[in-house]
């Protein structure tokens, strides 16, 4: 099989512990973004600029093989140097 060393072979994982993962992303990014817009320059006064990031790295409570899943799945985006951002429709 021609798989990229950084890429797990395929595991079963239960629809439950996919959706946890991707709600840890998720809540993960959010907490990221708003970390970035509290530094000084963000605001009511400012240019009104949000925060430019789109990748992260996924919490690590979950292995590769999950991130990989929901990459293959659709759901994330593999952005290169073990970050990840959400795929939009």
């Amino acid at each position: 099989m021609n798989q990229s060393p950084e890429i797990p072979p395929s595991e079963s994982f239960s629809k439950e512990e996919l959706k946890r993962a991707m709600k840890a992303f998720k809540k993960r990014l959010k907490v990221t973004r708003g970390d970035d817009e509290s530094r000084i320059g963000y605001g009511p006064t400012s240019s009104g600029n949000g925060s430019a990031i789109v990748a992260i790295m996924p919490p690590n409570q979950y292995s590769k093989a999950v991130w990989a899943e929901l990459v293959r799945q659709g759901k994330l985006k593999h952005a290169g140097h073990g970050t990840y951002e959400i795929v939009t429709s």
